[in-house]
């Protein structure tokens, strides 16, 4: 067939230059045109990236999060999210539910994986189960109970109504088969390669993709410290930080901000004699100068929680349920009302020794003091950190929890929730509105009215992490988190 094509365009391009002879004849005054065309500069050793060698290249096995990033390059999803978290047709074509409970998710019968074998459906049913029970998706997909095969399509059964459960099926799409090397295949912008024993990422060109940087040198670096080195020293050229530790201050490359969905919240003891009082609990929120957290105690890399879910969901529409400042007077009033004594307002803040959670234990003192509370820190390890949220052991905790990209609040109000120490939820009436809600039985406005009277817990601000790189890396970085490599093709390290 290829030849077939060769031969057409050979004679299309025989017709156009007699006609472009005749024209020359008929014209005395003709003015030749050329036409050039400048060819990309290859690159096939200048870009690095960091890799744990003892950690599995299986993005289903990965633990660490080195390895998961790298998957980006090497795997396409069903979908990809945008930066307001809807969702983008990627391998799949399109999707639709059949009931509140029944997605049918179509997938594109046309594409290939990095070896040349086909993408068919029972590959992405063998990546769902692979992604249902691995250290990096499996939490996220409980919602999943059941994919089965339909034609070109995947039918998925949920466990419970979640219209926004699309926002899910990012995780890669592998091959049921390795490559001859024992890599996984998949059908990314590039794949992996043995290179004289060392491993590499080549850019699959077969898909039309056509970057500058060909070959990406994989740079074996397991430990956070070293890889904010490695990348201040250019040993490698870019990586991604979680912030998981307040590295912004080691790193003297280019960076970049990128939003994530760890929401950090105040978790309130509501079975306290003094946080069982649903206004004592409006007036700590009214208190907060979330803004004031934001950029102090996480230096600009958050964006202040106006509501129980992210700024940048869209789905929900722009929802402002707390202010951004502190309301010190309101909040003093609503204190002074509850009739409280001096030492009945006394609470503790429980945090751990993360330095950001810290900071912003500090900030919020001074804030509810502001209002009338008498405030202390209790700073613990992390195990016995833990050990105390899990038992109950606390007036108010610095809590951090990574979301779903659904924006579920499951982990809150749900039995089995890793997030749900301190919250009564045979009192609360929220929970139950927000699975109602889901299911398309009540409105949104119900919810975040109820959550507002009770405040089972207060969002304070989703963390942002960071891209960092080379400065010598040219290019529009427009990497997000789950999509941190978006513009790969346009980057170079041309002078």
């Amino acid at each position: 067939m290829r030849k077939k094509y060769i031969a057409l365009f050979s004679a299309i391009a025989i017709l156009i230059s007699c006609l472009a002879g005749c024209n020359a004849n008929n014209n005395t005054d003709n003015t030749a045109t050329t036409v050039s065309t400048t060819a990309k500069e290859r690159d096939n050793s200048t870009f690095k990236l960091s890799y744990t060698q003892s950690d599995s290249l299986d993005p289903f096995k990965a633990e660490t999060q080195n390895n998961q990033v790298l998957a980006s390059l090497v795997f396409e999803s069903l979908f990809d999210l945008d930066e307001s978290y809807e969702p983008v047709t990627n391998i799949a074509t399109g999707y639709a539910f059949t009931d509140e409970k029944t997605l049918r998710v179509d997938i594109n019968p046309r594409l290939k994986f990095s070896d040349g074998s086909d993408l068919n459906v029972d590959d992405v049913i063998f990546s769902i189960n692979a992604a249902k029970k691995s250290p990096a998706y499996g939490s996220a997909l409980s919602c999943i109970r059941l994919a089965e095969a339909q034609g070109n399509s995947v039918i998925i059964y949920l466990r419970y109504a979640n219209p926004y459960a699309v926002n899910l099926l990012t995780f890669p799409i592998t091959s049921i088969k390795d490559d001859k090397n024992g890599f996984p295949i998949g059908n990314g912008r590039y794949y992996y390669e043995n290179s004289d024993g060392t491993v590499v990422l080549k850019a699959n060109t077969e898909n039309g993709f056509d970057p500058y940087l060909t070959t990406i040198t994989l740079v074996n670096i397991a430990a956070a410290d070293s890889i904010d080195n490695a990348v201040n020293i250019g040993n490698i050229s870019y990586a991604f930080r979680d912030m998981s530790a307040d590295t912004s201050k080691r790193l003297s490359c280019a960076k970049k901000p990128v939003s994530m969905n760890n929401l950090v919240f105040i978790g309130i003891n509501t079975m306290g004699s003094v946080t069982s009082n649903a206004q004592i609990r409006r007036a700590i929120s009214l208190a907060v100068d979330r803004t004031v957290l934001a950029e102090s105690a996480y230096a600009g890399y958050a964006s202040v929680a106006s509501s129980p879910f992210h700024p940048d969901f869209k789905a929900v529409g722009d929802v402002n349920l707390f202010s951004v400042s502190a309301d010190s007077a309101t909040a003093r009033q609503a204190v002074n009302q509850c009739g409280y004594s001096d030492r009945e307002l006394s609470l503790s803040i429980l945090v751990d020794t993360n330095e950001n959670k810290l900071a912003c234990a500090n900030l919020l003192k001074s804030q509810l003091e502001s209002a009338g509370f008498n405030i202390t820190i209790e700073k613990k390890n992390v195990k016995e950190y833990r050990r105390k949220v899990r038992n109950l052991e606390f007036d108010l905790y610095i809590g951090e929890i990574k979301l779903s990209d659904d924006m579920n609040l499951y982990p809150f109000f749900n039995s089995a929730g890793g997030a749900k120490y301190g919250i009564d939820l045979d009192e609360f009436t929220c929970d139950d509105i927000y699975k109602k809600y889901l299911s398309g039985d009540e409105e949104l406005g119900k919810f975040i009215l109820a959550f507002n009277d009770e405040m089972p817990y207060i969002p304070l601000l989703y963390k942002k992490g960071m891209i960092c790189y080379s400065k010598a890396l040219k290019g529009d970085m427009q990497g997000y988190y789950g999509n941190f490599f978006s513009n790969i093709d346009s980057w170079n390290f041309i002078s």
